[in-house]
């Protein structure tokens, strides 16, 4: 038993030991990736224009070296936005420190760089804030791209993504000189010398095309003019086409009204005509031969109609039947005799 609490207590200490040591290497993972910091820290807050992309989180950085996050950004007076941040204590923040938004990479990702500009080294309040005129919204990369716009449709993708990087890093103070940019740029020129030829053929169509407009000019003239006359008619018509088109409004009302009032009997009408419909269709078969057999009964009338002016009909047989009172029905089919009868 003593043997069995011994080893017990040796595994206990183990499993304490082991806790421990995961604890404090699972801190010690959380700061180093969390970049965390347990200095003391300052509040601030900076005014910019312009602060998308800014979000809790992203660094605070002097020279590059992160000494701080965004707490919270806000919008002040409904045109500004209101960014809190906080740095190390120990991290000096004057009146004259100026706050930049600048790009960490090409995915949109931000952080606010602080600098020192010209004026006082007083230091900043804890609580204070950089006033718009000391801070700088990001660069705006769809203002500056669509400008190169002409220039990125000669170059392949890798070219593109190159060359904007370098134009940011310039632009943003953070490239070490042009020389890199400068390369990148005589890489363009080099790729749109060698497409010169098609440059060439594009500007001899262009002035094809401009020689053209230039030998019929008076024609091109005549066809503004006509078209100034155009539109003056219908300004000075503007009256009598808004009239007429108020009138084919009214034609429009009443003609609804006009359907409205026959509305029911052509919908009765439709209903009587697909019962027509119906009975012909069930009867086709009847039709057909009574079709096929009136030319030859009317061949018949005609023969007999050259001979005189009158006609003589003769009641050869009659069906029907006879219906009394409590639903008792009697069939009559009666043969008259008549010798004309059997002369067919």
């Amino acid at each position: 038993m003593k043997l069995l609490d011994k080893k017990t207590g040796g595994d206990l200490v183990k499993l304490l030991v082991f806790i421990v040591v995961t604890t404090l290497a699972t801190g010690v993972l959380v700061a180093t990736i969390g970049n965390l910091s347990l200095s003391s820290k300052k509040t601030y807050k900076a005014v910019f224009v312009d602060a998308t992309g800014v979000v809790k989180g992203d660094d605070i950085r002097i020279a590059g070296v992160k000494v701080g996050s965004v707490q919270d950004v806000e919008i002040e007076d409904r045109t500004r936005a209101l960014v809190t941040f906080d740095v190390d204590a120990a991290t000096p923040v004057t009146e004259s420190t100026t706050a930049t938004i600048k790009y960490r990479n090409l995915v949109g990702q931000r952080y606010i760089s602080l600098s020192k500009d010209v004026g006082s080294d007083e230091p900043l309040g804890e609580g204070n804030t950089i006033p718009v005129s000391k801070t700088s919204p990001a660069l705006d990369l769809t203002v500056l791209f669509n400008g190169f716009k002409p220039l990125f449709q000669a170059l392949s993708p890798a070219d593109i993504n190159q060359l904007s990087y370098e134009i940011v890093q310039v632009f943003q103070g953070e490239g070490g000189t042009l020389e890199s940019l400068l390369a990148n740029t005589a890489s363009v020129t080099s790729t749109l010398a060698e497409r010169d030829e098609v440059i060439s053929s594009l500007i001899d169509n262009l002035n094809v095309v401009l020689d053209n407009l230039g030998d019929r000019d008076e024609e091109l003239s005549q066809l503004i003019l006509t078209f100034k006359t155009f539109v003056g008619g219908l300004k000075d018509d503007r009256d009598a086409i808004l009239d007429s088109l108020d009138q084919i409004s009214a034609l429009s009302v009443q003609t609804a009204d006009l359907v409205k009032g026959i509305r029911s009997p052509f919908v009765e009408d439709i209903k009587q005509l697909r019962r027509l419909t119906k009975n012909i269709n069930r009867n086709k078969a009847e039709l057909d031969r009574a079709l096929q057999v009136l030319p030859i009964k009317l061949e018949k009338v005609g023969r007999t109609a050259i001979y005189g002016s009158f006609f003589n009909f003769y009641l050869c047989n009659f069906q029907g039947k006879i219906r009394f009172p409590g639903d008792l029905t009697v069939p009559v089919n009666y043969n008259t005799g008549t010798p004309r009868c059997d002369l067919g």
